[in-house]
């Protein structure tokens, strides 16, 4: 395992902060230091497997956007008995009690980041949920947490961060970077424009809306393989295409070398 340093912008800091919030919650419970480094190269790193632990993190408040963290195995069952002030027994079955057990210890931790968000985006809200796979956006960004100095037996986590969550985090720092002298502003490039040139290689989530259906929960229980659930949008309608959740444009169907597509028939004003 590499660790290498992180390039210094607002993303890898994000990273940093929640490496170090996680040093501090482990240094509590086990009584002792336990160091968490980021690692951006991790030579055979644990591909995905199905006993991985998904816990999906969503930003509001003063820095918006997702972060997905992939807890292994072996590392879920080592986090779950340092905070159950467990025995070390990597042979040990992991049960829904240590799941339920490193859920919380990651809400913790959420709580220390929250407060040390807070000087440069003031207040933020971190709400974390179990996934039950990867998150259905591409990842924009990925690293890898260490926690434990000994690599042999440290604990590893995969840190995904979303589009949305990225360019937050990029606009911020354009917006609370000191302001250039007179002898250092270009005279070309308009200030509009250089701050969006910051931006115009961010990787955003489009999704397709082909329409939507409120159902009781009792009729969702009574779902099965082959139930067929009625949309409220005709055939002919256009559906609708969505940029991270927000309704940009719609359009119609299309098939282009065997892969579903969309024609767009129109863009959506910017007050939608």
């Amino acid at each position: 395992m590499t660790e290498t340093a992180a390039p210094r912008s607002e993303p890898a800091n994000h990273v940093q902060i929640w490496a170090q919030s996680v040093a501090e919650v482990l240094g509590q419970i086990t009584g002792s230091p336990l160091p968490c480094v980021v690692l951006t190269e991790i030579p055979g790193e644990p591909p995905p497997e199905p006993g991985d632990l998904w816990i999906t993190c969503a930003s509001s408040g003063g820095l918006r956007g997702e972060m997905s963290l992939r807890i292994p195995a072996a590392a879920s069952l080592r986090l779950a008995q340092m905070f159950m002030s467990e025995p070390a027994a990597p042979e040990a079955e992991i049960t829904s009690e240590h799941r339920e057990a490193v859920i919380e210890l990651w809400r913790q931790v959420a709580g220390v980041v929250a407060t040390a968000l807070k000087p440069n985006w003031g207040e933020v809200q971190l709400r974390l949920d179990p996934a039950a796979a990867a998150p259905s956006w591409p990842a924009s960004s990925t690293t890898w947490l260490r926690a434990g100095e000994d690599p042999a037996t440290a604990v590893l986590v995969e840190v995904q961060l979303s589009a949305a969550l990225m360019a937050a985090l990029r606009a911020g720092t354009t917006e609370n970077a000191p302001a250039p002298t007179l002898a250092s502003v270009p005279s070309s490039p308009e200030p509009g424009n250089a701050k969006l040139d910051l931006l115009m290689d961010v990787e955003l989530a489009l999704t397709l809306r082909f329409g939507s259906r409120r159902l009781l929960l009792r009729e969702v229980l009574d779902l099965n393989p082959g139930a067929v659930v009625d949309l409220d949008r005709k055939v002919a309608e256009p559906i609708d295409v969505l940029l991270d959740g927000r309704l940009v444009a719609r359009g119609e169907v299309v098939v282009m070398d065997g892969n579903y597509g969309v024609r767009v028939t129109e863009v959506a004003p910017a007050a939608v």
